[in-house]
């Protein structure tokens, strides 16, 4: 079993190969490559000068992802949008995380729900809105990597908690820690989780953090704090984390899909068979 660890995206990216011979360094270099494609921090980016431009005749990559971002906001009617990204920036995460200010002035609400174009590759953005490819990004890049590693041993790959895995190690399973308590057992798919409790900061004396609630434009009020998700790939389940954290528990548990949900009050609720 051999494993790297390394950073990219803002976060740690964890590589697990159950097999000796693999070269895990390919794996921080596609990373780098994605990063170069999708960061809304790096000026140079595809990303950056797609919401410079309005509009952008981008890789297979970027536009692939911002149809499967689109194709999420139709299918959890809005609660996943990828043009949060000004209002994102108005709440204070206008730069990497390591480099926000402690505090600052206060903001209102931005719009979201802008309007996107994607004909083969070239992408137009209806004027006033950005895009912020966030966790989709990553988990994007996690399959990915898991794909190019996979072909070669069974491989396990997470992006800051957006996990993929291709093929089943010697165990059987891959361990997928939770939290101290709970560990999952996966054999294929992806697991993601979103929460309020980590990336936080405040502004104009109030905490803010970086779920951003399209229907009002201002950082989640939700009485879930963090949903572990797991679908059929790591794309997938970020999607549904994250639409499940906005909606809260009494619907998150309504929907009965495989998930753990932290609520507020400290109570951990399993879902959808875990």
């Amino acid at each position: 079993m051999v494993q790297h660890t390394f950073p990219a995206m803002g976060t740690t990216i964890e590589v697990v190969v159950d097999g000796p011979t693999v070269d895990v360094s390919a794996a921080e270099a596609e990373f780098e490559r994605l990063e170069a494609i999708m960061s809304r921090f790096r000026p140079e980016s595809e990303l950056s000068r797609l919401n410079r431009e309005g509009s952008l005749d981008a890789s297979t990559e970027l536009a692939e992802v911002v149809t499967l971002a689109l194709e999420a906001r139709s299918r959890t009617r809005g609660l996943f949008d990828p043009t949060v990204h000004d209002a994102l920036v108005a709440a204070g995460y206008d730069r990497t995380f390591e480099d926000l200010a402690d505090d600052g002035g206060a903001a209102g609400a931005r719009p979201c729900g802008g309007g996107v174009d994607v004909v083969g590759t070239r992408i137009t953005l209806e004027r006033g809105f950005r895009l912020d490819l966030g966790g989709i990004g990553k988990g994007f890049a996690a399959e990915r990597v898991a794909e190019l590693l996979g072909v070669s041993a069974p491989t396990l790959v997470s992006a800051g908690g957006d996990v993929a895995v291709r093929g089943l190690p010697a165990a059987g399973t891959w361990a997928v820690g939770i939290d101290e308590e709970l560990t999952l057992g996966l054999d294929r798919g992806g697991v993601a989780t979103s929460g309020v409790d980590r990336r936080r900061w405040r502004r104009g004396g109030l905490d803010r953090h970086h779920i951003v609630d399209p229907r009002t434009g201002l950082p989640a009020e939700t009485d879930l704090v963090r949903v572990t998700a797991v679908a059929r790939d790591a794309v997938e389940a970020e999607v549904l984390a994250k639409e499940l954290l906005l909606s809260g528990s009494v619907e998150a548990r309504a929907a009965d899909v495989p998930a753990v949900l932290l609520t507020a009050d400290g109570r951990m609720l399993r879902t959808g068979g875990l």
